[in-house]
């Protein structure tokens, strides 16, 4: 029913398929996020047809209303969101770490459309204890606790095919003696979300952590590794927008590369820079998953072959090219950057709609590049991948 599979290999990197009972999915791949069961500005029929097999829901979403309920009484989310393709949910740990430490460090993801409830200046609305966190919902500051056992029977009622261990994501300015702490609550609640899981339609991956601690990252790992988990989530908030550097990231990737199970699947938490994209694929990470493509969209931020461009600069106001003349996306062989300029300066809906469509294809054709060149055994090609060659 569940099966990974390695075909390929050049180097660290590994081409693959992993297999579920909803279908196939190419390794190394991006998994679009669905945040509340939608792409934002596509449908996912749409994203499939672009090269989509996977797609990643958060539990925390369904979780602080109990929504999770209504989808189980739906039939569970492939028939809820009417898809017949492999789904994962997350735990909801990240969500609840962006209300806590990654608020008040500015380092999370909590969204500017989130209602702040908190009760008063500096104070987190999340507490973690040993049984789990306990915080004010963010849409409505009601009182809610999750547990590695709610977690798990949440994930359960939703219905995706992998679901995640429930782990406390930690900053990453947080010290080494917290790190190590955490660390430890992490473990045993690993080992709580193996037993809550009843389900045998749902494989489960086991959160590695360790902040930017090599030593902690090598536990972490070793101590997953000996759990019977279907494979591993790499999690953590890495990069320059959360107080890190890349090459941080990528040398903790090196690291846990050695120290995870070769034939199990590697998930990169939260990850969707084109360059880490590529530099995490040559490290042996199987499967990403982040927002970027969609929420760049909805900020007028387009990828492309020479970078970003943010399309409501007014220099793009009379500009006759395609967004991205190397790209074969619908948005760029149909509309010039004039029109979707004047789109976005009127925020207009049909703008972001064009630019996720482009934003996620880029992501997309780029994996299938990396997938090509490490199929290939061809070193120089990921080069020119890098350089923006390959057109």
């Amino acid at each position: 029913m569940f099966n990974f599979k390695i075909k390929k290999r050049s180097g660290k990197a590994r081409t693959g398929l992993l297999t579920t009972p909803h279908g196939e999915i190419k390794t190394p791949g991006f998994v679009p996020v669905a945040t509340r069961g939608a792409l934002k500005g596509m449908s996912f029929e749409n994203a499939k047809s672009i090269g989509a097999d996977i797609f990643m829901v958060n539990t925390f979403h369904f979780y602080c209303k109990r929504e999770y309920e209504t989808v189980a009484k739906m039939g569970g989310l492939h028939k809820f969101l009417n898809i017949d393709c492999p789904l994962m949910t997350d735990s909801g740990g990240f969500q609840v770490f962006s209300l806590g430490a990654g608020f008040l460090e500015k380092t999370g993801k909590i969204s500017s459309a989130v209602k702040d409830v908190r009760t008063k200046k500096g104070e987190s609305m999340v507490k973690i204890g040993e049984n789990g966190v306990f915080f004010k919902s963010p849409f409505d500051g009601d009182k809610v606790e999750i547990t590695p056992e709610s977690s798990i029977k949440a994930q359960e009622k939703l219905g995706a095919d992998i679901v995640f261990a429930f782990d406390e994501c930690t900053s990453p300015l947080a010290s080494y003696e917290y790190q190590k702490e955490s660390l430890k609550k992490t473990h045993r609640w690993a080992k709580r979300s193996l037993d809550a899981l009843s389900d045998d339609k749902q494989v489960m991956m086991g959160v590695v952590q360790g902040g930017r601690f090599d030593d902690l990252r090598k536990g972490s790992a070793r101590f997953m590794a000996a759990l019977p988990f279907f494979g591993f989530g790499i999690g953590g908030s890495f990069g320059e927008s959360f107080g890190d550097s890349k090459n941080n990231m990528y040398s903790i990737l090196e690291v846990l590369e050695e120290e995870l199970p070769d034939e199990k699947p590697r998930h990169l938490l939260g990850i969707g820079e084109p360059e880490d994209l590529i530099e995490a694929s040559l490290r042996g990470v199987d499967l990403f998953d982040c927002v970027i493509p969609t929420r760049f969209a909805r900020h007028g931020t387009a990828l492309t072959s020479d970078g970003r461009i943010n399309i409501e600069s007014s220099c793009y106001r009379e500009d006759k090219s395609p967004l991205d003349k190397n790209c074969s996306c619908n948005t760029c062989l149909n509309y010039k950057r004039s029109y979707l300029h004047h789109l976005a300066k009127r925020g207009e809906i049909y703008g972001i709609m064009l630019l996720t469509n482009h934003n996620l294809y880029f992501i997309l054709n780029l994996m299938e590049k990396i997938r090509d060149a490490i199929d290939k055994d061809d070193s120089s090609e990921i080069e020119k991948i890098k350089k923006g060659l390959i057109k």
